[in-house]
């Protein structure tokens, strides 16, 4: 008979005897456990003790979290949280080296216990430790300790960054503007910077005043990639806190200037090719962390046009009016002017006219609509400028038309320029977890402007192709964008690699890819077919199915909920060969190959699964409703539910890995797998089968008598690989 819900079997550790097994009844209340424990032992005093796990992270239990200890799980009888934090104080005030190195080393482990740092924090210890930054006498390994402390306890959230002096800041920036600094006292003071900058808005002011640009330069040009992530998480979160008017400014030098002026630093060639040379193209491999960041950079780069492309055209704005002047003056350079008022209007209305603009009369009206606003004349006159050559054959092969395909160049401009903010999300905040950045993008000083001038061409010679009419303008645009879709997920290094790709995808091609691709996804209607579809669909269900499982087995790697940082933020899980028990555990980094069972700490029961939940019903969504959470994360979380009123939660790192861990997880429970991935995959794979059937069918010559049609349908004799 099973043990009931309320008692856990454990271990119980002390050095220098032997463990004790007991009966934990989670009904009884800690103090009367500890009690029982101390009194075996003959310890006096079981208040100055606790229990923590002995494994892991070696966390304290306590009423609130002791309902996470599982069945087999080993404990430690230690000092109390309160007591080992009154100790661990005294230690690192004292005057022998020794003891304060040993006591900051423990600090440094034991502070992310939230247990014990409520009671370190308690007794002024976060006062303490920036005593100690401050006074400039901490080196090395002392000093290493001492920063990852303090930087364990602020991220509890338990002490408002807000308190933090000047002077902290001043010495937190002088490690990180030194030429030469230990590696481990680095990162934590880059860390340190960024989660002031994140966490208070008067801080992020006193930051940006101790840290320039070409100060971070050199941290991005060595070759530990953990650094380089640091230092470009920092300028991404200055630039994601700098007010609006500080992010437009320009300035004369930018190695100079402070990191509030970030929209010229960012587009300064030396900036860009050091990120390019040393990280994108660098001799290693590009890690998750730092390809999010690379994303959040780009992300924020691209932020910058949305003030113009949220701005309209004030049609009696001189000065704006004269760009359009402008790029009639390019077009039609050298023709004469007339004189008269009447007939120059008339010229200018035929001109706009041959430029593609939709009002003749008065173009400022079609900028006038917000997305793109400004940004699409001001897409066009960089066109106009720097491709002049370029900006002339398009206008004046179409305008010399006189067959209805002429291309509207001022009409196709604009709703082009919407088109690439639309696709390159231009206004949006970063979502978390997202590594979507583009190389592309850092090839160039104008990377905007040239990817505009690429997709303006593009768009021309699609026109042309299409034959098009301007009643076909939207299905031209359609065709367009589905083009810059599928180049840019091929993810091309540069600019003219990025041609190449749209050369390869005419229209013609487009034409071949969406014909194969409606011919995988046929939904034949004739009786025979939907009654052959119906007796083929279980057993490809049942394919998928150990597909999905068979990859549980394997396993895969997950972001630990909520945490920005760079160190201990992974966890694996996979599930045993015997599809019985989900086995989970942290990880010190991203593994590179399948990690052990053994390594594996934790465990649940496939038999106490309840059911799954996904986006906003996850609890761990829901405990963050306070935060802003971006709607990429809400479509990447899910939690298993399980006996006794637990949960396990998770945000995949992708939507594929997404599909395929709930869709496993409802096949553990029994339930039907309804994911977008398994109904791709189901009618991919009963195509595929139905056309082996149907050509096998074609080369068959029917008897007289025909054979019965056998009940069973035929083996399946493919593999289908969904990696």
């Amino acid at each position: 008979m099973p043990p009931p819900a309320d008692i856990v079997k454990v271990a119980i550790e002390w050095p220098g005897a032997n463990a004790q097994l007991i009966e934990m009844d989670q009904k009884r209340p800690l103090t009367s456990i500890i009690r029982e424990v101390c009194d075996s032992w003959s310890l006096s005093g079981s208040e100055q003790f606790a229990l923590r796990y002995a494994d892991g992270p070696q966390l304290y239990i306590t009423e609130q979290n002791r309902c996470e200890i599982k069945n087999g799980t080993i404990l430690r009888l230690a000092i109390s949280p309160g007591r080992a934090a009154r100790q661990l104080l005294e230690r690192i005030q004292s005057h022998g080296i020794d003891a304060r190195l040993e006591a900051l080393k423990e600090l440094a482990k034991l502070s992310a216990d939230p247990t014990f740092a409520a009671e370190f924090i308690n007794m002024e210890g976060i006062g303490t430790l920036a005593r100690l930054v401050e006074s400039g006498t901490q080196f090395g390994e002392m000093l290493a300790f001492t920063l990852t402390a303090f930087l364990e306890l602020m991220d509890h959230g338990i002490v408002s960054w807000d308190l933090i002096s000047l002077s902290f800041i001043k010495q937190i920036a002088s490690y990180v503007n030194q030429p030469m600094v230990d590696v481990s006292i680095l990162q934590r003071s880059l860390a340190i910077l960024e989660s002031m900058v994140l966490n208070s808005h008067s801080l992020y002011h006193r930051v940006a005043q101790e840290i320039t640009v070409g100060q971070l330069i050199g941290h991005l040009q060595v070759s530990n990639q953990e650094i380089q992530t640091y230092a470009i998480a920092l300028i991404n979160a200055l630039f994601l806190k700098a007010p609006e008017d500080r992010r437009q400014e320009v300035y004369a030098n930018p190695l100079e200037q402070h990191l509030t002026e970030m929209a010229s630093t960012l587009a300064q060639k030396h900036l860009r090719s050091i990120i390019l040379n040393h990280v994108i193209r660098g001799n290693r491999p590009i890690k998750a962390e730092m390809a999010h960041q690379l994303y959040v950079l780009q992300v924020l780069t691209f932020n910058l046009l949305e003030e113009r492309m949220m701005t309209k055209m004030d049609p009696n704005d001189q000065t704006q009016r004269d760009v359009i002047f402008e790029l009639r003056r390019i077009a039609f350079d050298g023709e004469n002017e007339p004189t008269g008022t009447e007939k120059r209007k008339a010229l200018y209305a035929k001109d706009y006219k041959m430029l593609g603009f939709t009002n003749h009369l008065n173009p400022a009206m079609d900028f006038t609509q917000t997305p793109p606003g400004m940004l699409a004349l001001d897409n066009m006159l960089y066109l106009a400028k720097v491709h002049q050559d370029t900006y002339i054959r398009i206008v004046l092969e179409n305008s010399s038309r006189e067959d209805k395909h002429e291309c509207p160049f001022g009409r196709c401009a604009i709703d082009l320029t919407r088109i690439l903010c639309e696709i390159l999300q231009v206004g949006e905040l970063p979502n978390e977890g997202c590594n979507d950045y583009h190389p592309m993008f850092f090839t160039h000083d104008r990377a905007w402007e040239e990817f505009f001038c690429i997709c303006i061409q593009l768009l021309n010679k699609t026109w042309k192709e299409m034959r098009a009419t301007p009643e076909d303008f939207n299905k031209v645009m359609q065709v367009v964008r589905e083009q810059i879709t599928r180049a840019l997920a091929m993810k091309p290094s540069s600019l003219d690699q990025l041609k190449n790709k749209l050369r390869g995808l005419n229209y013609s091609e487009i034409l071949r890819l969406r014909q194969s691709e409606r011919m995988s996804q046929d939904d034949f209607h004739s009786p025979p077919i939907i009654e052959l579809r119906e007796r083929i669909q279980p057993e490809i269900l049942e394919l998928i199915k150990q597909q999905r499982l068979n990859r549980l087995c394997e396993g895969s790697c997950f972001r630990k909920v909520g945490n920005r940082r760079r160190q201990e933020k992974f966890w694996f899980c996979r599930l045993s060969l015997n599809h019985k028990v989900l086995h989970y555990g942290d990880l010190d980094e991203s593994p590179q190959g399948e990690v052990p069972f053994e390594m594996l700490s934790d465990k649940i029961l496939v038999s106490d699964m309840k059911s799954v939940v996904t986006g906003k019903d996850c609890p761990h969504m829901k405990e963050k409703s306070a935060l802003k959470q971006n709607k990429e994360v809400l479509e990447l979380a899910f939690s298993v539910l399980y006996d006794p009123d637990e949960t396990l939660n998770f945000v995949a790192p992708n939507k594929y890995e997404y599909c395929i861990w709930t869709d496993a997880l409802c096949a553990l429970l029994g339930r039907e797998m309804s994911s977008d991935l398994t109904r791709s995959d189901l009618d991919t794979l009963i195509s595929m089968e139905m056309k082996l059937r149907l050509l096998d069918l074609e080369n068959i010559t029917i008897p007289e008598a025909p054979p019965p049609i056998p009940k069973e349908p035929s083996s399946y004799n493919f593999t289908y690989n969904y990696s």
